[in-house]
């Protein structure tokens, strides 16, 4: 059996460096979500379980080194910070709220990438513990990730190969709006399709029949909500 690909969280309120740190990160082999500031992040931490967080110390409102400090309350996950301030100060600011790293803008981003990989491996193995699965919480719906499975109190909610591989994409991106194009090309990818208005149109039926087994309302869905202008977006609670 392969060893589980890495969670990452990236924090960072500059689209682009989000943007661009997410595609190189992939690219390396992680699985990758984003957050704008750290309230979004605060939400997608209370669903979902991380390997590491990568955060920007300078963004809008609460900044990274609170967040750090707030989080090391209760949680234990190694935490990168990037900021653009090199000095002395900030550095120690930042370690002392319980970073477990420090690394200044402009940099390369080989230099990030090493940096994750060491902290990754100081971390202890997560293999023996398996009670602390990742799971996504929509209510009475439990989404085990790492095995694809739902769950509706103690009952399994059956999923078709469509919807598995849409909960799959989604819970990649919690928070965080799809297009319809973008999961007709995920999807794609997973079955060997071309994608087209045809895929487009199917894809609004696939997310009709998966808000029927998720939402107490699929009219007024709640958890697989509808973005005007955007696409789909996964909220979970």
């Amino acid at each position: 059996m392969t060893d589980p690909v890495p969670h990452l969280l990236i924090v960072d309120d500059d689209e682009r460096i989000r943007d661009l740190l997410a595609k190189f990160l992939k690219r390396n082999g992680f699985l990758v979500t984003a957050a704008r500031d750290a309230e979004q992040a605060r939400r997608l931490l209370g669903g979902l379980e991380f390997d590491m967080i990568v955060l920007d110390v300078m963004m809008p409102g609460e900044d990274g080194i609170s967040l750090t400090r707030s989080l090391r309350e209760r949680l234990q996950t190694p935490i990168l910070l990037l900021t653009a301030k090199g000095e002395t100060r900030d550095r120690i600011n930042g370690l002392e709220a319980g970073a477990d790293d420090y690394l200044s803008k402009p940099f390369e981003p080989r230099e990030l990438l090493l940096r994750i990989n060491a902290i990754l491996r100081r971390m202890p193995e997560a293999h023996p513990d398996h009670s602390v699965p990742k799971v996504l919480h929509l209510g009475s719906i439990r989404y085990d990730i790492d095995k694809g499975e739902m769950w509706r109190g103690d009952s399994p909610v059956r999923l078709t190969a469509t919807e598995s591989q849409l909960m799959r994409i989604f819970s990649a991106h919690p928070g965080e709006a799809l297009s319809r194009m973008r999961l007709v090309e995920d999807l794609g990818r997973s079955s060997g399709r071309d994608g087209g208005q045809a895929q487009e149109r199917a894809v609004d039926v696939q997310i009709t029949r998966l808000r029927r087994k998720i939402e107490e309302d699929p009219k007024q869905p709640r958890y697989l909500q509808t973005v005007r202008g955007a696409g789909y977006m996964l909220a979970p609670d």
